[in-house]
């Protein structure tokens, strides 16, 4: 029989395989009128149906012919008028309501004037080009509501949106060329903030936005992946659940080779292809349990089609049961490989002729994890097993169509039960992080059992033959031999490029005197271990790391995370064998027992029995099921450590089975809410473990080729703009090592790319590509010339010059400020940063008043960095000990007075509270003491403003108390719940809803600032 080779797998992939950039010649100046109307031009000619469309009153006229056309059925307009009001434009949906209704409930029930119900398809998902595209453009909104800090009646005008069936479910916002990208993001957050719940909330069903400066073009969803993180609002009422966004979490669109794809028109092009956009809307995004809507980006979809077309050729060539039947994704580590390997096993799934789809795992933390994640991404779709009889029992039920286990467990099930009825049926098995153990007998039995398996793997790190253990199976050495052809490839340099993870920062610390890049000798190691975990040095590496602790995790920069306020980030320490962490945690709480509370680290260890060393830069697999193979000194020393984490956190664990289990969840979670400082490990939480948090891993162990990358990449992943990298700080000479691992994993040319510049380039200035960059130094000295301290910064362009100026600055003193050469360099004394700090806080609040007219936007061409002026705030006891010097100096000394304004003025946190620090200090009389006075001035305060609002809202006053002292307790005002209803006054049952969350919001806008207020400064 002939074979022949395939020529065209799927005319309609996602995403293009390969986009040249169309060429253009323009050379006039390009206002934004132009460049949208240059793209609804472009839609058009995609055959998108142009509308001008610019009230709500003819956007539902034209959604009610949309869905009449879709379902093929017309509405009577009392059935119109109760599905409208009911089932789309309910007043108690909010964000998260109608993204269940795009993503989950789209086929909606009518009930029909003759009594029968009806189905209508808000979108039809099974056949995409069922569905029409339309496009409007400068919508005018309804809002003729009182906005708190707006004018009464005020609109705004949208730019660009795409009607999918009439509803707008994808926003275009437009900035003219030049202007930075980051200002049409803040746009649609003000949209958010302000007017897209305005009249029927139609707006408040966009399920993606895309923003534009034609040069640039970027997209996301109405939420993003790490929402909980919210920017602090300035007391404007909330309409409904509004979506938070973090510029961080936008996106590239590219084509299949990861080559970015920028042009507004190019973008339109591709990402706005009919099928393109329709096939991401309706099946390229996942809706969580936690009301996240993620929407993928390009690699991840590229791989998840290739995956379901080697499926749908191997079906068609019947060539499952053969290596020609997979293959695998190299997407590295933290470019989200679980939410690609769900979509493709849940697409996979709904294949006509797949019986099952098994997720393979290989430890029992991954295992968790990612148990974790299938459940969030889709409740029920993956049931994890404990035993191979429930593996057997879930096999055989026809419900259960994706399903997780270990390779441990399936290896058990297939030499247990030689003959089970799933071996002889069509079955796709995805292994997660296919470098680690797949490679030996176990993968042998599994591909024998199974005679029509289609086998894929996900790794971020493969094996290549350079890098193969010369301990394997020759036919087993490679992922490739292991699993098939490469499918599709997302380096680290990739990901650093599109900003998806963060680049490194790598710092080597000599403890030695030895050469320490000796080639791995064994009996040099023996002796070289010996002297590596000496006391002596161990306790010079522990005063290290708690010396520099602060300055390493930015422990003087602020964030919010959850609704809580933190203080900088967490870490890892990675040590080279159990004896060692042993060692290193009885130090820290040897040199930690005496030090007051404030200088305390929380420390915890976590370790358990490797059966494997770490081979071919492997890292061995400890396992955290159970303690029973650590020696008794071990295992003592283990229970002694949880001892104090007991006593830490109120817990209750030991190293018996499933408490340990449990502690190890626990560990966990808390390194993920930052509430452990730093944990000690040998190789758990060093793979597979994704913290936002944590962005320094300390290192004291040899690292090389996989485990390496795998260990460095705890640290890189995005929360916010204050993580600007992944800290490394290394106490051996892994340079080579480094190098050789982004070579291999990377590119070869990669290493200016994954790791940050030097302290010099970044302090004295460096060239990118042709272009020269001013360093931090040349910024300081043009900051002090251009605008000395003490004089106005007089006319608009000056102030947008210094505001470029200080930003930049900003910018640099965040990422200079871990370097230990900063320590005693930074030019600016600490008066002039306050003094600069209340200057550029000023402006902000300027142009921020400026914006509010329906003008033209003046402050498109700056972005605030308002995050990194956040992040060092002058505290209240800094403030109190003013106060305390001014009060012992008698109250003479002015320059105090002005010492402690300046103070106040610099922090966006203290300014509300200046009132009150100027009425505490008129209030001071000679005798009394500070502190004491302080503590009962602000809760005299504190109960007078409350009673106040109590008494305005007419609030049940034991109820409001009780609300007040939880949110103090908690650091967060709990806006969800039944807490704030019975704080509220009774009302009639017959009072329309919208009335009740009127008087919810302002309730809650009154408390949040009462809360904002004082907390942080009442002891």
């Amino acid at each position: 029989m002939s074979q022949y080779n395939l020529v065209v797998e799927n005319p309609e992939s996602t995403v293009v395989s390969e986009y040249l950039p169309m060429v253009r010649k323009e050379s006039a100046y390009q206002s934004e009128a132009a460049l949208e109307k240059s793209l609804i031009e472009q839609l058009r000619m995609q055959a998108y149906q142009y509308l001008p469309i610019t009230t709500e009153k003819q956007l539902i006229q034209n959604l009610r012919s949309q869905l009449e056309r879709l379902n093929d059925f017309d509405f009577t307009d009392q059935e119109w008028e109760q599905f409208f009001l009911n089932k789309i434009a309910n007043k108690n949906y909010d964000i998260a309501d109608k993204t269940t209704i795009i993503q989950e409930d789209h086929i909606q029930l009518l009930n029909c004037d003759d009594g029968t119900i009806k189905n209508i398809y808000l979108i039809d998902k099974e056949n995409i080009h069922k569905n029409f595209l339309q496009v409007i453009n400068q919508y005018v909104d309804t809002d003729t509501e009182l906005v708190s800090g707006s004018e009464s009646g005020r609109s705004h005008r949208y730019d660009v949106t795409i009607l999918v069936n009439g509803l707008p479910l994808v926003h275009i916002e437009l900035k003219r060329r030049g202007i930075d990208l980051k200002e049409a993001f803040n746009q649609i957050n003000r949209y958010s903030r302000e007017s897209f719940w305005a009249g029927s909330g139609l707006f408040e069903y966009v399920q993606l936005f895309v923003i534009s400066n034609g040069t640039y073009t970027k997209y996301y969803s109405n939420t993003t992946r790490f929402s909980h993180i919210r920017e602090q609002e300035t007391g404007k009422p909330q309409k409904g659940k509004q979506s938070s966004h973090s510029y961080e979490f936008t996106s590239w669109w590219a084509d299949a080779n990861n080559r970015p794809i920028t042009d507004l028109l190019d973008f339109t092009s591709t990402f706005f292809a009919k099928h393109a956009i329709l096939s991401i809307l309706t099946k390229y995004c996942v809706f969580t349990s936690e009301k996240l809507l993620l929407v993928m980006r390009p690699y991840q979809i590229v791989a998840t089609e290739r995956i379901l077309g080697r499926i749908n050729v191997a079906n068609n060539y019947k060539t499952f049961g053969t290596i020609k039947a997979g293959g695998y994704i190299w997407h590295t580590t933290g470019s989200g490989k679980t939410l690609t390997s769900f979509k493709a096993a849940q697409l996979a799934s709904r294949l006509p002729f797949i019986h099952k789809v098994l997720f393979v795992v290989d430890r029992k933390d991954l295992d968790y994890q990612t148990m974790k994640e299938y459940d969030k991404f889709e409740k029920g779709a993956a049931n994890s097993n404990t035993s191979t009889a429930k593996l057997k029992k879930q096999l055989e039920d026809p419900t259960a169509r994706i399903i997780i286990t270990t390779i441990q467990k399936l290896s058990i099930l297939v030499s247990k039960y030689k003959k089970h009825p799933v071996y002889g049926q069509p079955v796709v098995i995805i292994f997660d992080e296919c470098h680690r153990s797949q490679f030996g007998d176990m993968h042998i039995a599994i591909k024998k059992s199974f005679k029509k398996y289609y086998l894929f793997g996900f790794t971020g790190t493969p094996i290549f033959a350079m890098n193969a253990s010369s301990g394997a199976r020759i036919d087993l050495s490679t992922t490739e031999q292991a699993f098939g052809d490469k499918l599709h490839t997302y380096t680290i340099v990739d990901a650093i490029n599109d900003k998806n993870v963060l680049p490194f920062r790598i710092e080597y610390i000599r403890t030695m005197r030895e050469e320490e890049n000796i080639k791995d000798v064994k009996v040099w190691n023996i002796d070289r271990e010996r002297a590596l975990a000496s006391p002596e040095r161990i306790s010079k590496v522990v005063t290290y790391i708690r010396e520099h602790f602060d300055q390493k995790t930015k422990r003087n920069s602020f964030y919010k995370l959850k609704d809580r306020r933190l203080a900088g980030f967490n870490s890892i320490f990675a040590v080279s064998s159990i004896d060692v962490a042993k060692k290193y945690y009885t130090e820290f709480r040897k040199q930690m027992a005496d030090l007051p509370s404030d200088q305390q680290l929380k420390v915890a260890t976590i370790f358990s029995y490797a059966a494997n060393e770490d081979v071919d830069g492997i890292l061995g697999d400890e396992n955290p099921e159970d303690t029973t193979l650590l020696d008794q000194s071990s295992r003592d020393f283990l229970e002694d450590a949880m001892k104090d984490y007991n006593a830490l956190f109120k817990t209750n664990f030991d190293t018996s089975g499933d408490k340990f289990q449990n502690y190890y969840k626990d560990v966990s979670q808390r390194v993920k809410d930052r509430e452990i400082d730093l944990l000690i490990v040998v190789n758990m939480f060093l793979t597979g473990f994704d913290a936002t948090t944590l962005n320094t891993l300390w290192v004291d162990k040899n690292l090389r080729l996989h485990g390496l990358l795998q260990a460095y990449s705890r640290t890189n992943r995005i929360l916010n703009s204050v993580k600007t990298f992944g800290n490394i700080v290394s106490f051996r000479n892994l340079e080579d090592a480094t190098n050789e691992s982004i070579a291999l994993f990377g590119d070869k040319e990669a290493g200016g790319i994954v790791l940050l510049k030097t302290f010099e380039e970044y302090y004295n200035g460096f060239k990118d590509g042709e272009k020269e960059v001013k360093g931090y130094a040349e910024l300081v000295d043009d900051l002090l010339g251009n605008f000395p301290v003490g004089h106005d910064i007089v006319g608009e362009e000056s102030q947008k010059e210094f505001i470029r100026l200080y930003s930049a600055i900003l910018k640099f003193k965040n990422i200079l400020a871990t370097f230990d050469e900063f320590e005693g360099r930074q030019i600016l004394t600490d008066r002039d940063v306050q003094d600069y700090h209340s200057i550029y806080i000023n402006l902000y609040k300027e142009f921020r008043n400026k914006d509010k007219g329906d003008s033209a936007n003046i402050n498109d061409d700056i972005v605030f960095e308002m995050e990194l002026i956040k992040q060092v705030e002058i505290n209240i006891d800094y403030i109190l000990e003013l106060i305390r010097q001014y009060h012992e100096g008698n109250s003479k000394d002015s320059e105090i007075i002005v010492k402690i304004n300046k103070a106040v003025g610099s922090s966006m946190v203290l300014r509300s509270k200046k009132d009150l620090i100027d009425q505490f200090i008129s209030s001071l009389s000679p005798s009394k003491d500070v502190d004491e006075s302080w503590q009962a001035f602000i809760e005299k305060k504190k109960l007078e403003e409350l009673e106040c609002i109590i008494a305005e809202e007419n609030l049940n006053e034991e109820e409001t108390f009780r609300y007040i002292e939880n949110a103090f307790r908690d650091g967060y005002v709990q806006e969800t719940g039944t807490a704030i209803t019975r704080v509220l006054p009774p009302v009639s049952r017959f009072t329309p809803s919208g009335e009740r969350t009127q008087k919810r919001d302002a309730v809650l806008v009154k408390i949040k600032e009462f809360f904002q207020r004082f907390f942080d400064i009442s002891g």
